[in-house]
C-alpha cells in the first residue's frame, strides 16, 4: 500500500470486530498481509475459524480465561473484579506481551495491515498505557494501515485517527436476557 491509515471502531453498540474482521478478509482477498492481534479474547470465535485458512492473515490472541471490570455488580464466575487502577498483574503482563508483539509486527514491514482489536478497551481497564497505543500510531510505518477497535476511544486517540467509526447502541437482545449466539456474536 501507497498510504496506510489510522482507522477507529469504538463505542457500545454491536459491530467493532465484526467490522475490523471484514476489513481484514477484503484485504486478504487483494493479497495483502495482515495481522491481527486479538487483546482480552482467547478465542473460540467463528470468525478465527476461516481466518487460519487465510494464508496472508496471521491472528495472536493476548486474553486470559477470565472477565475482569471494576463493575461490582457483575457476578458470573468467570469474571474477576479489581480496584479501580489495580487490574491483575497476570493480566497486565499478557496484554503487554500482545501490545510487545503487535508493535514488532507493525515495525516489521511484514504486515500491510495490523488490527489491534479490543486495545480501546484494554487501555480503559488499565491494561495498557494510552501513550503506548499514541507512541505506536505515531511511529507506525506510512504504508502501514493500523485498525483500533473497543470501547472507550480517548480523545487523544481520536484525534490522532485519519477515520474514527462509533458504532451506537439502540437496542439489543442482551438487555431482554439473550445470551450471546454462536455464529452470530462469536
Amino acid at each position: 500500500m501507497e498510504l496506510g491509515l489510522v482507522e477507529i471502531y469504538t463505542g457500545n453498540g454491536k459491530g467493532k470486530t465484526t467490522a475490523a474482521v471484514g476489513l481484514a478478509v477484503r484485504a486478504s482477498g487483494w493479497g495483502l498481509k495482515v495481522a491481527i492481534v486479538h487483546f482480552m479474547k482467547v478465542g473460540g470465535y467463528g470468525e478465527s475459524r476461516i481466518l487460519k485458512r487465510q494464508s496472508n492473515i496471521t491472528e495472536k490472541f493476548y486474553g486470559m480465561n477470565y472477565f475482569i471490570t471494576t463493575n461490582k455488580s457483575i457476578t458470573h464466575p468467570s469474571v474477576v473484579l479489581y480496584e479501580a487502577g489495580k487490574p491483575p498483574a497476570e493480566y497486565v503482563a499478557k496484554v503487554m506481551r500482545g501490545l510487545k508483539w503487535a508493535y514488532r509486527a507493525l515495525l516489521s514491514g511484514r504486515f500491510d495491515i495490523i488490527v489491534l482489536d479490543e486495545l480501546l478497551t484494554a487501555v480503559n481497564m488499565g491494561l495498557i498505557e494510552e501513550n503506548d497505543v499514541l507512541k505506536m500510531i505515531r511511529e507506525r510505518p506510512y504504508n502501514v494501515e493500523l485498525i483500533i477497535t473497543g470501547r472507550y476511544a480517548t480523545q487523544a486517540m481520536i484525534d490522532e485517527a485519519d477515520l474514527v467509526t462509533e458504532m451506537r447502541k439502540i437496542k439489543h437482545p442482551y438487555d431482554r436476557g439473550v445470551q450471546a449466539r454462536k455464529g452470530i456474536e462469536f
